[in-house]
């Protein structure tokens, strides 16, 4: 299931957001992020994914392509443009960096990953997922780089959208050191630089900015999307 949070105008650009939760829980939640994104004139998408322990690899990952199909071909019937950013924090971070870099599943419903009009990497695992490591009876500290991994897929393609990581300076460990190995990897194939923004969370733990307010009630992390939005827009 997916739900729409919707600002006041037309032409809109949408975020699609997905959640995390460790690909075992969580879900599209509180609408304190949608209010915030609407208010600011941007719609704001939020959607629900298959989940362990009765999904399996890469159901997930498939639920998230059919949302991004879904926002690209129907937000025009609600009156948004067509530009569609999508990200997502921890276990949807994982989701938006998978669509990103893996373009099989967007091909699955005629989209190309570099149509999307950037990519907000919260907090993702690059390496294969700690829960898909599970579901194969391997160790889930284990750091595997396979086709379940971003990071595998980087190098495929011949561009990419822009994109921005977040990470907290606290984050879970290896989170913040894999980051870098993707962006460095990034940089090793050449591609454009200027188009990958990197934002270190200062004094924050794993995600913990993403529901944060500040002193006027906005949304810390929403003002992080929207200069990223409005720097590539």
């Amino acid at each position: 299931m997916l739900d729409l949070y919707l600002p006041d105008t037309q032409n809109f650009p949408t975020f699609l957001y997905f959640h995390g939760g460790g690909l075992v829980n969580g879900s599209k939640g509180p609408g304190f992020l949608g209010e915030w994104f609407a208010k600011n004139g941007i719609a704001f998408a939020t959607a629900n994914y298959r989940m362990y322990p009765t999904a399996s690899y890469p159901d997930f990952i498939k639920d998230a392509a059919s949302a991004v199909a879904w926002v690209k071909n129907r937000i025009v019937d609600y009156g948004g443009g067509d530009r569609v950013f999508v990200g997502g924090s921890s276990a949807g971070g994982y989701l938006s960096m998978m669509l990103c870099f893996d373009g099989k599943y967007l091909a699955m419903h005629k989209i190309k990953p570099e149509s999307i009009a950037g990519y907000i990497h919260d907090a993702g695992q690059p390496t294969t997922h700690f829960n898909v490591l599970r579901e194969r009876g391997i160790d889930s500290r284990r750091v595997i780089i396979d086709e379940a991994a971003p990071i595998y897929h980087i190098g495929c393609a011949e561009s990419y959208a822009p994109m921005i990581f977040l990470v907290a300076d606290n984050d879970m460990k290896n989170r913040y050191e894999q980051t870098i190995l993707t962006i460095s990897t990034m940089k090793h194939f050449g591609y454009d630089m200027s188009k990958v923004d990197l934002k270190i969370m200062k004094n924050c733990t794993h995600t913990s900015y993403t529901n944060q307010k500040d002193e006027n009630g906005e949304s810390a992390f929403g003002k992080i999307v929207v200069d990223f939005m409005n720097k590539h827009s």
